[in-house]
């Protein structure tokens, strides 16, 4: 466990969390809390800034950035249930003050103690929470997890502690699943084939439901799989680690009369 008996987090939520599966919040909560965490989810929090970043708009990254600088620098930590988000704060941040040492500073102390959700109950807090989950998952390396903040075995340790969970490992786990950001929407004939290989890969480990730590890959995949009438659920790890999978899978509309995946012990 970290030195601070009660570690002060801030979770940065993301646009999609917040918007789009708002449970892999509530999940994210409860297992920083679970783990001794007192947690708080600053209201003046935005968008991290990714897609102007990504877009070239760097002014307008700068403005966000600040904001999101501002509103999380006084936490112990700053935990984000996603590694794309995660990585542009952690890794992007002090890259767009280079021009202001002022800014630079306060960027790199916030960047410092930002972590992705899994990398940090497994890295920095050292705990590996107790869940059941009956079924047979795979797990897909996002791109930014992987290869911005190097998750990888993380996630698969703290499934190997789901009573009942079974993992299935694909041969392209690694590869990206064509979600992208601004990339799909670019190039979008490109983007399809990826998502295709990818729920192929899928398919071929057998398994029932599909996990990873970011919810853009997540709805992509999952969007490609009702599409092909591939009866695979699509969940976030943090659902499932918290025994918060009763709710629909991502994609399945609400009341649906899927079985819930189960619960914690």
């Amino acid at each position: 466990m970290v030195d601070s008996p009660s570690p002060c987090v801030g979770l940065f939520a993301t646009c999609l969390v917040d918007l789009m599966r708002p449970v892999v919040g509530f999940a994210a909560v409860k297992l920083l809390e679970d783990a001794g965490c007192t947690v708080s989810v600053p209201e003046a929090q935005t968008c991290c800034g990714q897609p102007a970043y990504n877009s070239g708009d760097n002014p307008d990254t700068i403005d966000i950035a600040k904001g999101v600088i501002a509103t999380f620098e006084d936490f112990d930590y700053v935990v984000v249930p996603s590694g794309s988000c995660g990585g542009m704060i952690s890794h992007h941040y002090p890259v767009l003050f280079e021009d202001d040492p002022d800014w630079k500073a306060r960027a790199e102390a916030v960047a410092g103690k930002t972590y992705e959700l899994l990398s940090f109950l497994y890295d920095v807090l050292k705990v590996t929470p107790a869940a059941a989950f009956d079924g047979k998952v795979t797990y897909h390396d996002t791109c930014s997890g992987l290869r911005e903040l190097k998750i990888k075995d993380q996630p698969r340790a703290l499934l190997g502690n789901v009573t009942g969970l079974t993992l299935s490992e694909g041969n392209e786990t690694e590869t990206c699943c064509g979600f992208g950001g601004l990339f799909c929407v670019k190039y979008p004939d490109i983007s399809e084939k990826m998502v295709d290989a990818k729920v192929d890969d899928v398919v071929a480990t057998g398994a029932d439901t599909l996990l990873a730590g970011d919810l853009g890959c997540l709805m992509n995949i999952a969007g490609r799989l009702q599409r092909r009438g591939i009866p695979i659920q699509v969940r976030h790890t943090a659902e499932v680690l918290a025994g918060m999978t009763a709710a629909p899978a991502i994609g399945e509309p609400m009341g649906s009369d899927a079985a819930p995946k189960v619960s914690k012990d």
